[in-house]
């Protein structure tokens, strides 16, 4: 069984990550685009691998390398629409949405690597066309998570970008 992550992880908006190296607070928001290209390159590249390793679990409480790769592709997605929320809505407050449920329910251990490989490729494309087409004057608007959580767009950007990095340092141990 996987142990779900309650952690709240806004704090890298204010240091780096001593995980996966990524210094959250240093990121341009222009540069958001290409990492999020780059961190799909890498992912589709290790969803090349033997479906079966894919897989495996290295133990039973951690999600295998499959379930992190269609975790990053739902955050992808989501947060292409809680970007559209912020952009079209003053002060959004954003749906809840449980990572560990999604992984159960959607059965992610069970997914066909090669469509996961096209999906996430497909949702960090939208997600960095979305980032790049963000107006000077849009960077300061706001949408709010369910626990209280407040981002700009720009600390959204950032906050965003870790996430995708940080599981490709769980799951390659590379650090950036």
């Amino acid at each position: 069984m996987i142990i779900p992550d309650t952690k709240d992880w806004t704090w890298v908006l204010e240091r780096p990550c001593a995980d996966c190296g990524l210094d959250t607070p240093a990121v341009a928001r222009e540069a958001v685009p290409g990492m999020i290209r780059a961190n799909a390159a890498a992912w589709v590249g290790l969803l090349a691998a033997d479906p079966e390793e894919l897989r495996r679990r290295p133990e039973p409480q951690t999600w295998s390398d499959l379930e992190y790769a269609c975790h990053v592709r739902d955050v992808f997605r989501i947060f292409a629409v809680r970007l559209d929320l912020m952009l079209t809505q003053d002060g959004p407050l954003f749906p809840n949405w449980d990572q560990d449920a999604t992984a159960v329910a959607e059965r992610y251990r069970e997914q066909d690597p090669s469509r996961v490989a096209v999906e996430l490729a497909d949702g960090a494309e939208a997600l960095a066309t979305a980032f790049e087409q963000v107006a000077d004057g849009q960077w300061q608007r706001t949408g709010d998570r369910s626990d209280g959580a407040r981002f700009t767009v720009e600390s959204f950007s950032r906050y965003l970008v870790h996430d995708p990095v940080h599981h490709l340092y769980d799951v390659t141990g590379e650090r950036l």
